[in-house]
């Protein structure tokens, strides 16, 4: 549906992407991790054609029907616009009460937006994100807002609305773990992809672990090298510059078929 191929993006003389390559597939869930300042909304916003990269391209699917979801959407506490009236808002023809049974939250439609709780409006934005039947729903940090306890059940919808609707699923979250279970791909990103593939395999991976040990500790990585398509290193005599030293994990083959399922 999207493939970006050694996508760049320089702004005012700072790097925020290098040399990312990836395809996203239907029916499945691409899942991306990195730490704050990684660039994760940034690649959202490529893939999207919000912002212009300054090196490589992206092509989309002609047509392509697109769900997205916000990090967050700011509410006046004074606006008196109900759950109903803003899944409306430019969606021809929606059913709200079908909209809001997709999440399971039927009885929020006559409340106001600004009376939601973090974990209802998180609710009410997946409703709207999947009102259009999209081919591929964009989610960024769905559970923002969320409480512990209300957050697998954010992940749970999401896989529910993948096999409904049939679509591909492209989120950005900071926390592999919260995942794990919905995801059927994982692209961990720091500016450029560190390490891909199915959950388990990304969660031992030395660049994963040098991002997300114990103690969070910085992770900068410095290379030379370019990615294929499925993210993988194309430059057989390419030098990396870490840090701190990491061993590379016996294969970093991310490559699934679309039909494949956890």
């Amino acid at each position: 549906m999207i493939s970006a191929h050694q996508v760049g993006l320089e702004i005012a003389g700072r790097q925020l992407l290098q040399d990312i390559s990836l395809e996203l597939r239907p029916a499945e869930i691409v899942t991306v991790i990195g730490p704050n300042g990684a660039g994760k909304t940034t690649l959202l916003r490529l893939l999207l054609g919000l912002t212009r990269p300054t090196s490589g391209e992206v092509e989309r699917l002609p047509g392509l029907r697109l769900g997205y979801m916000p990090q967050r959407l700011q509410i006046d506490a004074t606006m008196p616009m109900t759950v109903a009236r803003f899944l409306q808002l430019g969606i021809e023809g929606v059913s709200v009460a079908d909209a809001l049974a997709r999440v399971a939250a039927p009885h929020l439609a006559g409340s106001r937006l600004a009376d939601l709780s973090g974990g209802e409006m998180q609710r009410v934005l997946l409703a709207r994100a999947a009102a259009r039947k999209p081919q591929l729903l964009v989610l960024d940090e769905p559970t923002q807002g969320v409480d512990l306890g209300g957050q697998s059940e954010v992940y749970q919808l999401i896989a529910q609305l993948r096999d409904e609707l049939k679509c591909g699923v492209l989120l950005v979250s900071h926390d592999l773990h919260l995942v794990m279970a919905a995801t059927d791909r994982v692209l961990c990103l720091n500016q450029h992809i560190c390490c891909h593939g199915h959950p388990e395999q990304v969660s031992r991976d030395p660049a994963y672990l040098e991002m997300f040990g114990d103690k969070l500790a910085p992770y900068t990585h410095h290379h030379n090298h370019h990615h294929d398509i499925g993210g993988e290193i194309v430059d057989e005599d390419c030098n990396h510059d870490h840090d701190h030293a990491v061993t590379p994990p016996p294969s970093r083959t991310g490559t699934r078929n679309s039909g494949e399922r956890n």
